[in-house]
């Protein structure tokens, strides 16, 4: 394919590791021109494309072909191979050779409608004609493997060195708009979904149905009932709007029919902008210096200050390893029934390595920010004795900055209020580099527990 470099006053920056001056060289074929960015944003439109990885996105925008057709040319003929799998930019065409005698809305091809075949030797089953001047995206038989990836977020078969994380959200696309996302035996659950699995999971649905130069900076969750983990979790994404530069996306979790969570998200192109940053990160020590939780839970089990009866139940307690690796920046004798401030300080970061997709990276970060997030409310009103029941009720976040999620990020953690039984935490979340990159507000309900079995014990 050859490309002419498009006039821009654009400074050279990136774009999630397209630079914007790649970006806006166009695909020149037949005397016209079509931009990277405008075919990019197309072929997220593409109902067939919203189970494929942003690398075989990137692939496709790349290698796809722009033909063109009069009205009442033939695009396919039956019987015969065409040139791969077609996606129609403009204009709309009719399939011929059906079982009804008029033409059918059913059988009216039009913008983001695809047909054609990935097998050369594959002969089409009907014809299809230009019903106006029609203009096509061409994805050649040597290039349809591309639509066949191993995940929604990897075209690569997965290896030892990739993040347990990356297939907690996984989801199969069963329907236009329509996933089906499982809670995986090794996963979190603390006796039920975990949120952070219901927060990540919806965030993956929707941004698979946005085109891949937007990305979430803004969500809103909220936690309407308990999910079950034994069964899959199907999540409806909702196209509220669709913009130049912004995307918005409602995405609801339903189980046994009934809606138990649901996620409002605001996707945005990058942009050049103002740029300021007033608050500081804290001084702590670096991850390298500090324990894994892993570590830490061995040496409060032998740690002689801490109460017989906690090193006991902590020794024979069933602990899963999480796929984020966690390292407290104030390691503490306090225990769930220890009194302490409402603040907390930890390093996280996913185990293993992440598929290079911004979304992705954002979809941990949402993960994982919920799994040591509203128990910090709870911290100065435990006592021995008292069991405390602590659930999220809703959840926001707003991204700052590109995030890599295999990288270490601090989170810092404080809860300013407690009052009517809900407890309210802020969040920020820092790079290595002392940016901003995140900032959260989490609010849950707050109440001492009835009977001991509805006790949810706070995760460190």
């Amino acid at each position: 394919m050859n490309y002419e470099s498009g006039k821009t006053k654009l400074e050279t920056i990136k774009i999630f590791n397209f630079p914007v001056s790649s970006l806006h060289f166009s695909i020149m074929q037949e005397n016209r021109f079509f931009s990277i960015i405008a075919v990019i944003e197309f072929l997220g439109g593409v109902p067939l494309l919203q189970r494929l990885p942003v690398s075989s996105l990137k692939k496709i925008a790349e290698v796809v072909k722009v033909k063109h057709y009069d009205n009442g040319e033939f695009v396919l003929r039956k019987g015969k191979g065409g040139d791969g799998v077609y996606f129609i930019w403009e204009g709309e065409a009719e399939v011929a050779g059906h079982a009804e005698e008029e033409i059918h809305p059913e059988y009216i091809l039009k913008r983001y409608d695809y047909f054609g075949s990935g097998a050369p030797a594959s002969n089409q089953p009907a014809d299809v004609i230009a019903s106006s001047k029609l203009t096509c995206l061409v994805l050649p038989h040597k290039h349809c493997t591309l639509l066949q990836p191993k995940s929604i977020w990897s075209a690569e078969e997965r290896h030892e060195m990739s993040s347990p994380v990356e297939s907690i959200l996984h989801l199969d696309p069963i329907e236009v708009n329509l996933f089906r996302g499982i809670t995986l035996p090794d996963a979190p659950k603390f006796g039920k979904v975990f949120g952070g699995q219901f927060i990540g999971q919806a965030l993956a649905a929707a941004s698979k149905t946005v085109d891949y130069l937007k990305v979430v900076h803004h969500l809103q969750a909220y936690f309407l009932l308990v999910g079950d983990f034994d069964i899959p979790i199907i999540y409806e994404v909702h196209r509220i709007r669709d913009g130049k530069s912004f995307a918005s996306r409602r995405v609801d979790a339903i189980q046994k029919g009934n809606l138990v969570f649901t996620l409002l998200a605001s996707f945005q192109k990058e942009e050049k902008g103002f740029e300021h940053q007033e608050t500081v990160m804290p001084m702590v020590p670096s991850p390298e210096t500090l324990v894994s939780m892993e570590e830490l839970r061995e040496r409060r089990i032998i740690d002689p200050r801490l109460p017989r009866t906690y090193r006991n139940k902590v020794a024979t307690t069933k602990f899963d390893p999480w796929p984020i690796e966690i390292r407290f920046c104030d390691p503490s004798t306090s225990t769930n029934q220890t009194k302490s401030p409402p603040s907390l300080r930890y390093w996280f970061r996913a185990k293993g390595k992440l598929s290079d997709d911004q979304a992705l990276h954002r979809c941990v970060v949402a993960y994982a920010s919920d799994l040591l997030f509203i128990e910090v409310s709870s911290n100065p009103h435990r006592r021995r004795g008292l069991k405390i029941s602590v659930l999220s009720l809703n959840h926001t976040m707003w991204f700052h900055r590109p995030v890599k999620a295999d990288d270490w990020l601090l989170f810092v953690v404080n809860s300013p209020s407690a009052y009517d039984a809900r407890g309210l935490c802020l969040g920020q979340m820092y790079n290595r580099n002392g940016e901003l990159v995140v900032s959260l507000v989490q609010e849950g309900l707050l109440r001492e527990a009835k009977r001991p079995k509805q006790n949810i014990r706070a995760k460190y």
